[in-house]
């Protein structure tokens, strides 16, 4: 296919670059004209061929409704648009209803692979008509990871955020899981070697997971996490979880607890919050606060795109 692809940063890099050696045609868009493709959206609709499809990958929120908006004003009707960012499920229905108005189409794809979908794929989760949906099947195809799943069509527009949103909530209950168990073992004056304790978890136990791997790998960087402050940021996406659990009386006591537990790193530095930036950072690359005195592990990562 020929597509248009809008924010080139970590993820959107990515993608586009895992689109390219999948033998599709992209044209990219970035305010950086570094690694724009083009200088404008005008060019980049003049770029393409109708009908056009252009995959959105910028910011959640108003970076994302004003590039709609602009796109609803340059793309003609037959068009479609993707929003592959970390939207909230009700602005897709709005974005959704604001293209339809003037015949575009409307996809909303929440994304999971971190930095690592280059090499690994990225697992998708997609809402729209089903026509919309076809459309784009062959992006979809070379995105995803190699064999059956890694993909779904969750349902009409909005579904495949919502998706995306739960998917991430039960990351941060993984996530606080692991990160109060290793606190337990630093404390105890039992176990003397707390990283082999948990690289001896990671063949054979029920709780064996790529969280596992990625905690294991920072673990064998730095055994005590010293480098790192117990300090972590939540990407909203937990919030419209919890949120959403309150509008439909479903009880997520973990995913709502580690959601809090993240607030509580802001105010003392706290050591089960040290495994969470360690673990953000590992998948995902996202900038963490180094301890003082500490070499940085990451200071060079640059906050990601979404």
């Amino acid at each position: 296919m020929e597509l248009g692809m809008i924010g080139l940063g970590r993820m959107g890099g990515n993608m586009a670059e895992r689109l390219k050696r999948g033998g599709h045609t992209v044209v990219g868009y970035d305010r950086d004209p570094k690694i724009s493709d083009v200088s404008s959206l005008e060019e980049l609709a003049e770029r393409l061929t109708a009908p056009r499809a252009i995959w959105v990958m910028v910011p959640a929120g108003k970076p994302t409704d004003e590039i709609i908006h602009r796109l609803g004003e340059v793309l003609s009707p037959g068009d479609l648009v993707v929003d592959g960012g970390n939207s909230h499920y009700v602005d897709d229905q709005r974005h959704g209803e604001e293209l339809k108005a003037k015949s575009i189409g409307f996809v909303d794809a929440g994304v999971s692979g971190g930095v690592w979908g280059l090499q690994n794929g990225y697992a998708l989760m997609v809402g729209g008509s089903e026509g919309d949906v076809k459309r784009m099947m062959p992006v979809f195809e070379t995105l995803k990871p190699e064999g059956e799943y890694g993909f779904v069509h969750a349902g009409p527009i909005g579904a495949g955020h919502f998706a995306k949103m739960v998917h991430n909530g039960i990351e941060y209950g993984m996530m606080q899981a692991f990160a109060e168990g290793w606190e337990l073992l630093e404390a105890s004056d039992l176990v003397t070697d707390v990283p082999a304790a948990f690289l001896s978890w990671q063949k054979g136990t029920v709780i064996r997971s790529w969280l596992l791997d990625l905690l294991n790998d920072s673990l064998a960087d730095d055994p005590h996490l010293d480098k790192l402050k117990g300090f972590a940021q939540d990407s909203g996406e937990g919030r419209w979880t919890v949120q959403a659990a309150v509008d439909l009386g479903v009880p997520l006591p973990a995913i709502t607890a580690s959601l809090f537990a993240r607030f509580a790193s802001r105010q003392d530095d706290s050591p089960a919050m040290k495994m969470i930036a360690a673990l953000r950072q590992q998948f995902g690359g996202h900038a963490v606060e180094t301890a003082k005195g500490a070499d940085s592990p990451g200071a060079d990562v640059e906050p990601p795109a979404v």
